[in-house]
């Protein structure tokens, strides 16, 4: 499938992003079959490479599927300073993707790090954004709080793992130690496949992965090939941008105290019902009908945890190309 995907760098936002694309002929001259642009923004730590899975299938349906590694990954520039990644910049990035591939506009969809620019994108920048779907991560209005505030609040006795991010070169040094071994810890203690109760509490000053079990082997829903990928691009960009998402929750927060409070687009929103950000996440999602009053897809699929549209990718595609649908 890798072959059948076209990669090239894009200027956006005054840097380059690199971009995974396939389907429509790769561009906007409009056509019968020939749908229009959607994007797919992914999360940590992953790379374009996460929606694999979703390609073909939007491309068989006649839309241009596009893919970036975001900021910070893969192929992608990656900014040195930390504030460069806060949220009002990677919106930044995507709509401009919009313009530089000769569109006018786009449908996005997000999983994970990826869903709350892609909630960002419709909310800040309606033109551009005709409708949006978040994957694992819901929409949430911006809180009275600063995020990392709350945080600490809520974890101030126990180990937190955006906690233990924040401080530069301290989780990046643990995930490079050995990067094959770090990115099986984390993506098999995220997913289905892992008992998430079994993971034992632990105090705040522990690291994130030294007493994580190792599988033994991977699940099914990722190859021994689908990691090496992973590994190689981590191994060529490092972890420092991927990390800085996190350190830059507060400013995002200062930077959006004007932002509106709710997504006007047709929406979608799907994540795992082994999730645990679904569970942390148990009252967003029951408030999404207010916060998105166009939510036309509301669903958990059953038995997966957080890599949704890697664990399930058929349940996602077909979410995908039905919510598509309902656009026409």
């Amino acid at each position: 499938m890798i072959g059948e995907i076209n990669q090239r760098r894009i200027a956006t936002n005054s840097i380059h992003l690199n971009i995974a694309e396939m389907g429509a002929e790769m561009g906007a001259e409009p056509g019968a079959e020939h749908k229009g642009l959607v994007l797919m923004l992914h999360g940590f730590p992953e790379s374009w490479y996460s929606w694999r899975h979703q390609f073909k299938a939007l491309a068989d349906a006649g839309y241009h599927a596009v893919a970036p590694d975001m900021r910070g990954y893969g192929k992608s520039d990656k900014p040195r300073d930390i504030s460069a990644y806060n949220q009002v910049e990677i919106v930044n990035d995507i709509v401009g993707l919009i313009p530089a591939l000769g569109y006018e506009t786009a449908v996005v969809f997000g999983h994970d790090w990826g869903a709350p620019t892609a909630w960002s994108c419709a909310l800040n920048h309606p033109d551009w954004i005709t409708a949006v779907g978040g994957l694992s991560v819901p929409f949430v209005p911006r809180a009275d709080t600063p995020p990392l505030d709350m945080i600490k609040l809520i974890f101030k006795d126990m180990f937190f793992y955006q906690l233990y991010f924040q401080k530069p070169g301290v989780a990046e040094a643990e995930f490079e130690k050995d990067i094959r071994l770090a990115l099986k810890k984390f993506l098999y203690m995220a997913s289905g496949d892992s008992d998430l109760a079994l993971i034992p509490a632990k105090s705040p000053d522990s690291d994130l992965l030294s007493d994580l079990p190792e599988p033994e082997s991977m699940p099914a829903w990722i190859s021994e090939a689908d990691l090496d990928y992973y590994v190689n691009e981590f191994a060529n960009s490092g972890f420092r941008g991927p990390l800085n998402y996190y350190r830059n929750m507060n400013e995002t927060w200062e930077l959006t105290a004007n932002a509106p409070r709710k997504i006007t687009q047709p929406a979608m929103f799907i994540a795992g019902d082994k999730d645990g950000v679904v569970i942390m996440a148990a009252e967003a999602i029951a408030q999404l009908p207010e916060n998105v009053p166009d939510l036309r897809v509301n669903k958990l699929i059953p038995g997966i945890g957080h890599w949704t549209q890697q664990e399930a990718p058929q349940d996602v595609n077909e979410a995908i190309l039905g919510f598509l649908e309902t656009l026409v």
